[in-house]
């Protein structure tokens, strides 16, 4: 295992989306640091994958499907987290979907269901899920992964920016009333980063030229970059954060 910055010894960490990408990054992260790590995503595999590399490694970790679309399976998540752990310590909250890349005009029902129903829908009911066992053992702290398209739209990723400009103030709503239980609540909006997510803006060489131009640093951000600012937010470090929206945009901290 890596060097510990922050120790997170005797945590539960649950994360979505960590099959790959940012996701995978971040489950590795606090896994070095102590936490035990629950690796969550729709597939059962590519979390066996991540859960088995995180124990060669000599940490602690196990593989748990959820697709955070279905309200059944967000269900069956926590009692499974209550039954075999007993609390939750950290919970991010990082997975997301994007099945229409277009005009903002020929989006479908189907592109528009799917994506809020995952990106909104399946965000809260985490949180609510995941912060009433929080607050039932003390407190906890939730990342949630939004996207610097909250801040100013994607091109052709219209449904996508809106879902994610929601979960900017979802997540600063639950950080005004989740506080009291010592539940603090905190985003992540990373820019362009270079994952299978986000393959569409790598494959157009126009659109991946025109994101770059606008970044500060003129380049793209790899997972690991964004996994270092997620670990700083469940940390005891930042103790007194809570609302905050921190952006990440190729590897430049704003």
């Amino acid at each position: 295992m890596g060097t510990k910055l922050f120790d997170l010894t005797g945590k539960v960490a649950l994360v979505t989306g960590a099959s790959r990408g940012i996701g995978e990054a971040i489950a590795k992260l606090l896994a070095e640091q102590g936490a035990h790590v629950i690796v969550s995503s729709r597939k059962i595999d590519g979390c066996q994958v991540v859960a088995d590399a995180i124990t060669a490694a000599g940490g602690s970790a196990e593989a748990l499907a959820c697709h955070v679309g279905n309200m059944s399976d967000i269900e069956a998540c926590f009692a499974h987290i209550k039954q075999m752990h007993g609390k939750l310590d950290i919970l991010i909250n990082n997975a997301a979907t994007n099945p229409y890349f277009g005009d903002i005009l020929d989006t479908d029902l189907g592109a528009y269901t799917k994506t809020v129903d995952v990106n909104i829908r399946g965000y809260f009911f985490m949180c609510v899920e995941g912060g009433k066992i929080m607050r039932d053992n003390g407190g906890g702290s939730i990342v949630n992964t939004a996207s610097i398209n909250a801040l100013q739209p994607g091109p052709l990723q219209g449904i996508y920016s809106i879902s994610k400009a929601a979960v900017v103030n979802m997540t600063k709503a639950f950080a005004k009333e989740c506080g009291q239980h010592n539940i603090r609540v905190n985003a992540l909006l990373p820019g362009m980063t270079k994952t299978a997510f986000a393959g569409a803006l790598f494959s157009d060489e126009k659109i991946y030229n025109q994101a770059i131009a606008t970044i500060p640093m003129h380049r793209h951000a790899e997972p690991e970059e964004m996994a270092g600012t997620v670990l700083y937010l469940v940390s005891d470090a930042a103790s007194y954060t809570n609302g905050e929206c921190i952006v990440v945009d190729g590897g430049l901290t704003l």
